[in-house]
């Protein structure tokens, strides 16, 4: 797979800039278009007995949305000056679906992480786990203060589904690129989800890999990944999102929700 356009989602929060940053970095690297999307909802009319009020209100909002559209846009342009081609779309509209419309046009959607210490993002924030149910792209989930991602050394948390052989195959640009990338598999069934069968196809493509197998963690799936990436030094984690149904993650937990809230690495998803 080629990587021709990187779509990054924008927003005011205090994260936005290095990911823009990280976002420019990539496109770079494959030479690809860079594309800046932002979309801000005007709230509805609200219920007043005088219509010129609800009007003037209206009016007011509309005027101020369009300010921080114009204010995310000086922020793309300004953050995405590193050599790459740009483009920028955007709309009064609610961000994550219009998100959603426009990655379309995309190879790859980079967002933020939205986790309980991360941050208010503001009005133009995007949830990744509802992104990522729908979008049909890869995306790369970004923690708060990383600007650059290497992608030397990765980290394939495997699990046989749907979802993690969709998430390996759409992240071989990166994997022909690395240095060392790890399949990890992690829980008691891990003899049995098919590791060396993704060993050999990575291969095949030409890239170095290695598997490991952690049937008995000592902590839940998604700290035994980050602990292990952390050990090899790892900048990016591959994997399969919401292989349950999302509302059973949300309610009972399960590694996607765990990761979109706490991972400190870029983590790559396909559902």
């Amino acid at each position: 797979m080629k990587i021709s356009n990187v779509m990054v989602s924008l927003d005011l929060g205090a994260a936005a800039a290095d990911r823009v940053q990280l976002a420019a970095g990539i496109a770079e690297r494959f030479e690809a278009m860079l594309t800046g999307v932002a979309a801000r909802q005007v709230p509805a009319l609200i219920a007043v007995n005088d219509v010129r009020e609800a009007e003037r209100i209206y009016e007011i909002e509309d005027r101020h949305a369009n300010e921080q559209l114009a204010e995310a846009r000086a922020l793309f342009e300004r953050e995405a000056d590193q050599g790459a081609r740009t483009s920028w779309r955007a709309a009064l509209a609610e961000p994550t679906a219009y998100l959603i419309e426009q990655a379309r046009a995309a190879d790859l959607v980079i967002v933020g992480r939205h986790g309980p210490a991360d941050g208010d993002p503001g009005l133009m924030g995007v949830s990744a786990g509802a992104l990522l149910m729908e979008v049909g792209r890869p995306v790369i989930v970004v923690p708060p203060g990383i600007e650059r991602l290497s992608a030397k050394r990765v980290v394939v948390a495997w699990k046989d589904t749907r979802e993690a052989r969709r998430a390996v195959h759409d992240a071989l640009p990166f994997l022909t690129r690395a240095e060392d990338v790890h399949v990890v598999v992690v829980g008691p069934g891990a003899h049995q989800e098919g590791s060396e069968d993704v060993a050999a196809y990575l291969s095949s493509h030409c890239v170095s890999v290695t598997t490991h197998l952690l049937p008995n963690p000592a902590v839940g799936a998604a700290e035994e990944i980050l602990r292990f990436a952390q050990r090899e030094q790892a900048d990016l984690v591959v994997m399969g999102a919401y292989g349950h149904t999302r509302l059973r993650e949300w309610i009972f937990g399960g590694a996607t929700r765990d990761i979109l809230q706490t991972m400190s690495l870029c983590c790559m998803m396909s559902h």
